[in-house]
């Protein structure tokens, strides 16, 4: 049997489980069948991965033994986003979850134990050392939880289901790549997504980024701090962070400024609802003309661009977002992280 007439074969048994399904077969049964899908669809990752390079031996160690999670697919169609729309959550709450005492403490405490090494940090990835520390905080609480998924088995379960099958695959095929690269098979352990590690890297990004900072052969983003501040830090240096310049700045709006006149029809292909929250972009010289003031601390450079969003609506805190904010969203693109990673990294300098 071809390998294409195998797999065709794979998908009538799972067509076979859902009518069992419907006809209410028992669980055994429809489980079963699941699993014969699954067991060959894994022979065509097992093939993209050889036409991709991958050594046979990987490919070996990793595929046998692997089986369907329906934990994962359960975790996948639970995320927000696939029904209508609602209104937005107040940004306060989150706020005060996420840049909370331990997160807090936390960041300065790591400050602290490599400050004789930021000045070096900063000056190869042009990265202030607390946005580092903040994404660090973040993503894994300085390491506390970093995930106990097998990655393999839940990159190879969200390829086979099929809603995000280009990316899952990407992933899977970069997973083999790292243990082609000298990554322990015991490592490839993390989040039910697939993000793994102290920064909670992708497959994919780890290959980009990673950096092996102390020397010793392995980008260790798992125990290694000195790896790990230094991916995150060519992560954003990668993405375009401008040395010098801050992420933002909170700011009061005066009363009378005309919303409507600052709205833009711009629409970014990535994330636009995100995007649409925020004003056109105006000089630091323009938005003070215009009667905004800082809640504390000084104006960045006149010339520095940036845009207006009011997070929780008229009469609240408001910010001034530069480019360095859109960083931050490449990281994780969601208004509310964005800002908390900024927010949190002003807490960790005081």
């Amino acid at each position: 049997m071809t390998l294409l007439a195998g797999f065709r074969s794979s998908w009538r048994v799972t067509a076979a489980a859902l009518a069992a399904l419907a006809l209410g077969a028992p669980a055994s049964a429809q489980n079963s069948s699941e699993e014969a899908g699954f067991q060959g669809y894994l022979q065509l990752l097992a093939a993209k991965a050889r036409a991709e390079g991958v050594r046979e031996s990987t490919i070996n160690s990793v595929l046998p033994g692997l089986t369907f999670n329906p934990r994962v697919i359960a975790f996948d169609r639970s995320q927000p986003g696939g029904g209508p729309s609602s209104s937005i959550p107040a940004f306060e709450p989150y706020r005060r979850k996420h840049v909370d005492a331990a997160r807090i403490g936390g960041g300065r405490r790591q400050y602290d134990a490599v400050a004789g090494q930021a000045g070096a940090l900063e000056r190869r990835y042009g990265v202030p050392l607390p946005i580092i520390l903040a994404i660090w905080g973040h993503e894994s609480h300085y390491g506390g939880y970093t995930g106990d998924f097998d990655l393999a088995r839940s990159l190879a379960t969200l390829a086979y289901e099929g809603r995000r099958r280009d990316l899952f695959t990407e992933e899977f095929i970069a997973l083999l790549k790292m243990m082609d690269r000298g990554v322990p098979r015991s490592k490839l352990v993390g989040s039910w997504a697939g993000a793994f590690g102290n920064p909670q890297f992708l497959p994919s990004v780890y290959l980009r980024v990673a950096q092996d900072a102390d020397g010793d052969g392995l980008a260790d983003i798992w125990s290694s701090r000195a790896d790990t501040l230094a991916s995150i830090g060519n992560y954003f240096r990668d993405a375009g962070w401008r040395p010098g310049e801050p992420w933002g700045i909170a700011v009061s709006v005066p009363d009378g400024l005309d919303r409507a006149a600052l709205g833009t029809a711009l629409a970014s292909p990535r994330c636009p609802q995100v995007f649409a929250r925020h004003s056109r972009w105006k000089t630091m010289r323009e938005w003070r003309a215009l009667g905004l003031a800082p809640k504390s601390g000084v104006w960045p450079g006149d010339d520095v661009l940036a845009s207006l969003l009011e997070p929780d609506g008229k009469g609240r805190t408001a910010y001034l977002l530069t480019g360095n904010y859109r960083v931050i969203l490449d990281y994780n693109c969601s208004n509310f992280y964005a800002l908390s990673v900024g927010l949190l990294a002003d807490e960790i300098s005081r």
